[in-house]
């Protein structure tokens, strides 16, 4: 591993415009405290409050990006990083902008045979009952191009899409109504090339939403998962290929659930996934025996331009 010094001046971008600044926040302070305490000249950036430009003109030689949602984790910083010549951590201007993107990324995944849940995408004008009945009830109505399930709901009741699809379109112009797969939720963390220990998340109620994510103590995380462990390991390289498909790379976290039947269904890539005291990546990767500090310093020396 690179000393600290080598890095040279490191932005740790945080918080930003997006519905998730409060979470990226959070992450960027933990990951910013991890930097500082392996003795790295880690400052934090906040592109919200601070011009892009001041990137240049700081002197700033690597960015490790912990912005959440759109205006960070959709190609866009990427792209103004790529344009100044500054290395920096995940993936690139085009997977990024693709894995942010739901209903782009199950096109790509229905194209090459990975399996995700069945979908429709929503308008005020579409008919909610022929849609209930295609993908059946409960069903999920969420934003396309959102992250930490803000806007999605279950909907248990032809009645309450209406409601749903109003909720979800005030985050985003693309909605999405998707089949509900009922099973194990799982989540296989990716960090430099490899898939970690996969996570089971049983969450209270059986709703992995944003308050269960990141501020309940009452959701349970399984590392080991408890799937015998070819299964985990097949899982674990679909996980992969799912991943590689979209052009990820870095780190990030993929997340599918595994029905009564163990089939497999991936639901979305996160390329800039948490890390709170709460977040999936770093409960893998101590399972893996790599600690918080140390899994910092791995994603930031893989930090790439372009």
């Amino acid at each position: 591993m690179m000393s600290p010094r080598e890095f040279g001046k490191v932005a740790v971008l945080m918080g930003g415009r997006s519905a998730e600044r409060e979470i990226s926040l959070l992450s960027g302070n933990a990951v910013l405290a991890a930097l500082k305490g392996r003795g790295v000249d880690a400052h934090a950036f906040d592109p919200a409050q601070q011009p892009l430009a001041g990137l240049a003109s700081g002197g700033f030689q690597r960015a490790f990006i912990i912005l959440h949602g759109r205006h960070g984790e959709d190609g866009t910083v990427q792209g103004a990083l790529e344009w100044m010549g500054i290395p920096y951590t995940g993936s690139g201007v085009l997977a990024s902008a693709l894995a942010l993107d739901k209903w782009r990324t199950k096109l790509v995944w229905l194209a090459i045979g990975i399996n995700t849940p069945r979908f429709e995408v929503l308008g005020a004008d579409s008919d909610f009952a022929a849609i209930a009945s295609e993908l059946g009830l409960p069903l999920i109505v969420k934003p396309s191009r959102e992250g930490s399930t803000l806007g999605l709901t279950k909907v248990t009741a032809i009645e309450q899409i209406g409601a749903a699809y109003e909720l979800a379109a005030r985050h985003d112009s693309t909605v999405l109504a998707e089949q509900f797969i009922a099973g194990a939720e799982l989540t296989a963390a990716i960090l430099d090339e490899q898939a970690l220990p996969l996570i089971r998340i049983e969450a209270p109620g059986g709703m992995y939403d944003y308050h269960a994510k990141y501020f309940s103590d009452d959701t349970r995380y399984r590392c080991p998962c408890g799937l015998p462990p070819e299964q985990e390991a097949a899982l674990k390289q679909a996980a992969l290929r799912a991943y590689r498909i979209l052009g990820c790379e870095g780190w990030g976290r993929v997340d599918l659930m595994l029905d009564a039947y163990g089939e497999a269904w991936f639901l979305e890539v996160n390329t800039a996934p948490g890390m709170t005291g709460h977040s999936l990546v770093p409960m893998a990767a101590q399972a893996a025996g790599i600690a918080f500090d140390e899994l910092v310093m791995m994603i930031l020396e893989a930090a790439h331009v372009g």
